[in-house]
């Protein structure tokens, strides 16, 4: 399991029966997570001290209870990148931390490729990704189908001070973005792609993970350059395991250029807990060199 353990303004003090207890920033938040089924004692005070905690409800969804004053936007910090903060809508803050162990590599081989760098960023959400990139070198393609999830995305470019970068920012549906850059014969280097298990496009398209991820990931594989160098899938969807994501990009991405292909877990470390990493997603990864 990769490990995202270089946050300072994150940290995740504890996880117990279902919940989360984080820190973003100065901010304590109690949140959800189906992983979490143990059930050790809650010796942590801060777990009673929280600002906010997000409840289920049991018709489905939920709302956050705030305990304590707190700002409605707020910033965390990693490394030289800086991305706005909000409680949201069903659990969520707008940053997976985790992600930290790919914005890592990713950068790492813009960096030492030593050339011009062309990064597509797809189902990009609020753009760690495409903010990573951008600071180290790369110029990027940011496509994800919300419109408030671009513009936050825009936010956390300008707050990182990328924002006059090379970057295209696009609200539309991925598959047909990617289909219409290979008619316009358009390649890039590096492709990440974080797929939603379910979701739709912004003329009502219908994505369903398991039905499309090959025949996506297949498309996405004629969009390399012929120097291709990497290709990222996420993945936070019950049941499709790294080895799988793996063996797509093995038989689409890595019969096509060769290469090598990995797969593993991403996690967090638990603060309060020396040596234990809570899972939080799935990664497979093809890249040019072995």
């Amino acid at each position: 399991m990769r490990t995202a353990d270089k946050w300072t303004d994150y940290e995740l003090i504890d996880c117990t029966d279902g919940q989360r207890l984080e820190r973003w920033n100065d901010i304590i938040l109690v949140r959800p997570d189906p992983q979490v089924i143990w059930k050790t004692p809650k010796e942590n005070p801060l777990w009673y001290n929280a600002h906010a905690v997000y409840n289920r409800s049991n018709t489905g969804g939920g709302s956050w209870q705030v305990n304590k004053k707190m700002p409605d936007v707020w910033q965390v910090r990693f490394n030289e990148l800086r991305f706005n903060i909000k409680t949201m809508g069903f659990k969520h803050t707008g940053l997976f931390p985790e992600q930290a162990v790919n914005w890592e590599m990713t950068s790492d081989i813009i960096r030492r490729a030593g050339r011009p760098v062309k990064v597509l960023n797809l189902f990009a959400y609020t753009g760690g990704a495409t903010v990573s990139a951008l600071k180290a070198g790369a110029a990027v393609t940011h496509v994800d189908a919300s419109k408030g999830m671009t513009q936050w995305a825009k936010e956390n470019a300008a707050a990182s001070g990328v924002a006059d970068r090379s970057v295209r920012w696009l609200v539309d549906d991925c598959l047909k973005f990617v289909q219409r850059e290979k008619r316009r014969g358009n390649t890039y280097d590096i492709i990440i792609m974080d797929p939603p298990s379910y979701g739709r496009g912004p003329g009502g398209e219908v994505w369903k993970l398991e039905n499309e991820i090959y025949s996506f990931v297949e498309e996405c594989s004629g969009l390399l350059s012929d120097e291709a160098l990497m290709v990222l899938i996420n993945s936070y969807t019950t049941g499709l395991s790294p080895s799988v994501m793996e063996y797509i990009l093995a038989e689409t991405v890595g019969k096509r250029s060769g290469g090598h292909t990995s797969s593993d877990e991403i996690g967090l470390p638990v603060s309060s807990k020396p040596g234990r990493v809570l899972p939080c997603g799935a990664s497979a990864v093809w890249t040019a060199v072995t």
